[in-house]
């Protein structure tokens, strides 16, 4: 008697063989063991309609899919095959929500089992949720297959029908998608209100204040008001015209007015003209979901949404945390009497909150699992018990600390708000004490805004009271400029989307991996930056096909995918009204494809630019008519939309006009060193290209820091020199050497017909 149980993963097999009886097999399938076909090849010879054969769904037979094994499948699909010969029964524990579901429907559709068949679903992997999850089984849902393979084709006649479209009409080898078009044309529309945003200035005044026979207690205070007027601050700039917004009552300081202002306060009495102290509560977050997941690693380790899922797969894999694709803030009466366990004996009874904290979710599409992620079992272990290290440790110890936190006493806290006056300038300094820590003992919440002050750090003021005089040790006039609205990040983006409606939260980590593979988005430092390309594909699906990247309208997609799973919405009549109706996706495409002018399609236009940019086979670059002739010069590629000004324009548009700036001559080979710009960037070059030769001159692209205007003949002497010989290897006996790259400084060791080893040498110079 042998029961077979199949799951996705090794590593997840791996953990369940530990908690099962003998008499079970468990084996793995390595996730989906059937798909769509990915190109028109893999299609069966038989099908011979060519617009099924493109899609791999056949729209005029009820939408009926072609699913096929992959080659890299099939050696599972024998294994599985074999195992079942020998199984008297069949558990299919694949996760527990529509893609676990749908993994386990197409599993039957292979196999064909003859033997009972059985669905057993688990939110983490422990002993006892394995050994009660054998008892509790139940059979494949129907419903949530249907939600997923609705999803599945939607997405699918999205992609396979506009991106032919986007190779025709800017360039080949684009793609559309239905969440992934709607996430770049967030990023590109937040990049417009950067470039058409314009600059305010204004000034202000910093007082550092003492108490009067008590240098050493220090603080700072800025001034809010003059003559009785508020002080104009960054909030009252209309970003559109870089001046005060039209109707603002405020006083506006130039620096020649901000520094008669302090020449004429020095030496003046300055005298606390009110105190205002407030007590705040602080409550703990609800436990992370997927969504809170990703954003809160991404702010607080740095860590991409993809790299934070692979690390959770991980760690629930193994048995550390309960399943991490979730919308639910839900914790079982086990997770929170180990949380309360956890609190009382590393914290004691007095940072216990009074009752048993539970949390509602409040997403109206919630569902797949129904459970927050935390730590799994139940009995939490500390995360110096789990022997983690690296990643695994910083995320599990994020989730511990936050799934803690959520049974901990509230934040007390007191707010204090100091008024001085000198003549008729009000200064205000803010503080902020601790009365009492609670759940911050444990865990505080991450802010997207850079600038924010961590929540539990106290701001400690001197005891003052009203009437009391302050000394005042230094006063200075501060200039500030309005900042353009911030880049998105990962966590801003994954909060936005989930905000707005858009996606499913488990899929955000594989869209933002898609859109900066494609290169619609490049990744700059920890803010996401969308490229030409993105603005280019972004404006046409905006001119033609506006409801697709309608934030309104994806949303309201989603949901229908929701209702879909509970049986509220019938799948068929929903997906030939989206695609087959009359204003249908298949019928939009049609009217559209011949109304769509290439030119004008591949061109961006950009506020302030005299060139035009358009799209080409090999990247951005700029047109203009130059006396009648057309001069193009290629725009670098880590260049983007929002940061292309004139100047930079001219100077690219100058060198292909004038040819390469010339910096020298090379001291031992007599050539002459040029300056110039390519796709990759600037770049110094030795000599001149041979005429009717493919060889192209030697060349070195400019390390970070050094500019086509700042670089000199030595330094471009030492580039050209690169890549240096540094020696030999100990043990291979073939040449190390240093060089400079696209992407920075490294070393490689060449082993000759074993290839090529290359090291980074980020952060570090090359002399």
């Amino acid at each position: 008697m042998t029961t077979l149980v199949i799951v996705e993963s090794p590593t997840k097999a791996k953990t369940i063989r530990n908690f099962l009886p003998s008499g079970y097999r468990v084996e793995a399938s390595m996730g989906h063991v059937r798909d769509l076909p990915q190109s028109t090849s893999d299609v069966p010879k038989e099908i011979t309609d060519k617009r099924v054969r493109e899609l791999g769904v056949d729209v005029r037979a009820d939408f009926d899919p072609i699913y096929l094994i992959p080659d890299d499948k099939k050696k599972i699909v024998k294994t599985l095959k074999d195992a079942m010969k020998e199984a008297t029964e069949l558990l299919l524990a694949t996760d527990e929500d529509r893609e676990g579901e749908s993994i386990s429907w197409h599993l039957l559709q292979v196999l064909k089992p003859k033997v009972p068949v059985k669905r057993m679903v688990f939110h983490e992997i422990t002993k006892e949720a394995i050994q009660a999850a054998i008892k509790d089984c139940r059979q494949v849902d129907e419903k949530l297959v249907r939600a997923q393979e609705t999803r599945r084709i939607l997405d699918r006649l999205v992609g396979y029908t506009l991106s032919p479209l986007l190779w025709k009409k800017i360039k080949y080898g684009l793609s559309a998608g239905r969440v992934q078009s709607v996430a770049v044309k967030v990023l590109v529309r937040r990049e417009r209100e950067r470039r058409s945003f314009k600059r305010g200035s204004y000034w202000d005044l910093k007082a550092m204040l003492a108490p009067v026979n008590d240098s050493k207690s220090f603080f700072d205070a800025k001034l809010v008001s003059l003559a009785g007027k508020k002080l104009a601050t960054g909030a009252d700039f209309d970003e559109s015209t870089g001046q005060v917004t039209a109707g603002r009552q405020v006083v506006l300081l130039n620096e020649q007015e901000a520094q008669a202002l302090q020449a004429r306060l020095q030496g003046k009495p300055w005298t606390v003209a009110d105190l205002e102290e407030k007590p705040v509560t602080r409550k703990p977050s609800p436990p992370f979901t997927t969504s809170t997941l990703q954003q809160e690693s991404n702010r607080k380790l740095g860590l991409s949404a993809r790299d934070t899922m692979r690390t959770a797969q991980s760690l629930y894999e193994n048995g550390y945390i309960t399943y991490m694709r979730t919308d639910s803030v839900h914790l079982s009466t086990q997770a929170i009497d180990a949380a309360r366990s956890c609190v009382e004996t590393m914290y004691g009874k007095d940072y216990l909150s009074p009752s048993a904290r539970q949390f509602t979710t409040k997403s109206k599409g919630a569902q797949e699992a129904h459970e927050a992620i935390r730590p799994s079992g139940g009995t939490f272990r500390t995360p110096q018990e789990t022997g983690l290290s690296g990643r695994d440790f910083q995320l599990y110890d994020l989730i511990w600390k936050r799934t803690v936190a959520t049974q901990m006493a509230d934040a007390r806290q007191t707010q204090i708000s100091l008024q001085i006056q000198v003549e008729d300038a009000m200064f205000r300094a803010g503080g902020k004490r601790i009365d009492f820590p609670g759940f911050f003992r444990a865990y505080v919440e991450g802010s997207d805004d850079p600038d924010a002050a961590i929540e539990n750090q106290e701001v400690i003021l001197p005891n003052l009271k009203k009437g009391d005089r302050t000394d005042c040790q230094n006063l200075e006039a501060i200039g500030h400029e309005t900042q353009p609205p911030a880049r998105f990040t990962e966590a801003s983006l994954v909060k936005t989307l989930e905000s707005e409606g858009i996606g499913r939260p488990s899929t955000y980590a594989s869209i933002i991996g898609t859109i900066i593979d494609r290169g619609y988005v490049q990744a700059s430092g920890n803010s996401l930056v969308p490229t030409f390309t993105a603005f280019a594909v972004t404006g046409l699906l905006e001119k033609h096909f506006p409801d697709l990247v309608d934030t309104g309208f994806t949303a309201r997609m989603e949901r229908t995918l929701d209702e879909i799973s509970t049986g509220e919405v019938q799948w068929l009549p929903y997906l030939k009204s989206f695609y087959l109706g009359d204003e249908g996706l298949e019928t939009q495409v049609k009217e559209q494809e011949s109304q769509i002018d290439p030119t004008a399609a591949k061109t961006i236009i950009l506020d302030q630019l005299s060139a035009k940019v358009r799209i080409g086979k090999y990247g951005a670059y700029l047109e203009i008519d130059q006396d009648g002739e057309v001069v193009k010069a290629n725009i670098p590629m880590g260049l983007t939309p929002a940061d292309l000004d004139p100047e930079q324009v001219q100077n690219l548009l100058r060198l292909k006009i004038e040819g390469p700036d010339k910096l020298g001559i090379h001291p031992d080979t007599g050539e002459p060193i040029y300056a110039l710009v390519g796709s990759y960037g600037p770049y110094v070059q030795l000599g001149d290209p041979p005429e009717d030769s493919k060889i192209k001159p030697k060349r070195s692209s400019l390390p970070k820091g050094v500019t086509l205007e700042n670089i000199t003949l030595d330094q471009a002497v030492g580039l050209l020199s690169l890549p240096r010989t540094l020696g030999m290897h100990p043990e291979s006996g073939c040449k190390v050497q240093s060089s400079l790259g696209r992407f920075g400084p490294y070393v490689v060791h060449d082993q000759g017909k074993n290839g090529k080893d290359y090291r980074s040498l980020k952060g570090m110079m090359i002399r």
